[in-house]
């Protein structure tokens, strides 16, 4: 497993984390989780390598929304819109994943770009 692409998954869904204000203990803690969960992974897997920063994203996610709640929320849509996620796209990763609203299906950021 290449670990520079690990350090770099790491460190997009921290940045990610910070810019929405919730590089919390238990965030982090789940973040090193992910990243040690998918070493294990890749190690399995090497051709599965370049789906690696978007899967510890989701794995995050699926983290703290069991632990503290939704993350990230979507911020680019109006006032008045309901309280709504992002996910990331493609579903099982990719080399290229992004944020997407789960309203209105929109790209928002790259990962690492909130």
């Amino acid at each position: 497993m290449d670990n520079a692409l690990l350090f770099d998954a790491r460190a997009r869904v921290l940045a990610d984390l910070q810019a929405r204000d919730h590089a919390t203990a238990t965030a982090v803690s789940a973040l090193e989780e992910a990243v040690a969960q998918r070493r294990w992974w890749a190690e399995q897997w090497p051709e599965g390598e370049q789906y690696v920063a978007g899967l510890v994203a989701q794995d995050v996610q699926d983290a703290l929304f069991e632990s503290v709640g939704r993350w990230p929320l979507c911020h680019d849509c109006g006032n008045g819109a309901p309280l709504h996620m992002l996910y990331i796209q493609p579903d099982l990763g990719g080399p290229d994943p992004v944020w997407v609203c789960e309203e209105s299906g929109d790209v928002v950021a790259p990962l690492g770009g909130l």
